[in-house]
């Protein structure tokens, strides 16, 4: 059926990625290796080019795996039975995996490792500083990671309507934390609560979310982009 509207076809993807994430170990690994990557990065504090360079091999990665995903669950509806043209599209799509992580290992290497060198020669505890945007993108994404990790291994509820923890109210305080970091102005910063304490409260009083729900996905995005900026700002 088709979806009615824009947050039903959001909802009917992001459905999907949990989907593959509680089906597919390998997607797990790649979600694990893209926190650590994108950490790395703040540790190492690479430049703008070299980032935008792993975020986007990152993105690669995951999406050959959902297309991989993707092929295998539409050959297993056609049929289950054993045919070798079925074999061989599943070994392409996973030749596709394995080609695009090659890639990317390839390329964090040798944007990774002299980055490390050089950490090492002047001490790694003075490589913490980083460029607060830099911080903001890295803390959402390590928050919807792992909001999408915890829902895939949970399974409760749809991805964008109950189940533990609240994705809203995730992202929407990690938003307000970075606004926090971001921000010099007081209005802006307290506009930036107010909204993100809004979108908590409609997810409880609307049904779609127990307190208990809610409150996990305050502390989840609150707390990670609180811990990344004080590390590495």
């Amino acid at each position: 059926m088709k979806p009615k509207s824009w947050i039903q076809s959001a909802n009917l993807a992001i459905e999907g990625i949990i989907y593959a994430v509680r089906t597919q170990r390998h997607m797990r690994y790649h979600l694990v290796a893209a926190v650590i990557a994108l950490i790395a990065s703040l540790v190492l504090h690479v430049s703008r080019i070299e980032f935008i360079l792993l975020a986007l091999v990152i993105v690669l990665v995951l999406v050959t795996e959902a297309i991989n995903t993707a092929i295998e669950v539409t050959i297993d509806m056609i049929s289950e039975a054993y045919h070798p043209l079925a074999k061989r599209a599943k070994d392409i799509a996973a030749g596709g995996v394995v080609l695009a992580s090659v890639g990317a290992l390839t390329l964090a290497y040798f944007i990774l490792y002299p980055a490390f060198t050089k950490a090492v020669a002047r001490g790694l505890w003075r490589v913490r500083k980083a460029p607060y945007d830099v911080i903001a993108f890295v803390s959402l994404a390590v928050v919807i990671i792992i909001v999408i990790i915890i829902k895939a291994l949970l399974g409760k509820g749809d991805p964008l309507r109950g189940g533990m923890p609240s994705g809203h109210a995730a992202v929407s305080f990690s938003i307000w934390v970075a606004v926090l970091f971001l921000s010099g102005s007081v209005p802006i910063i307290v506009l930036t609560f107010m909204l993100a304490a809004m979108v908590s409260w409609s997810r409880w009083s609307s049904g779609i979310h127990r307190p208990a729900e809610v409150a996990t996905g305050v502390l989840i995005g609150a707390s990670v982009t609180a811990l990344l900026f004080f590390f590495f700002r």
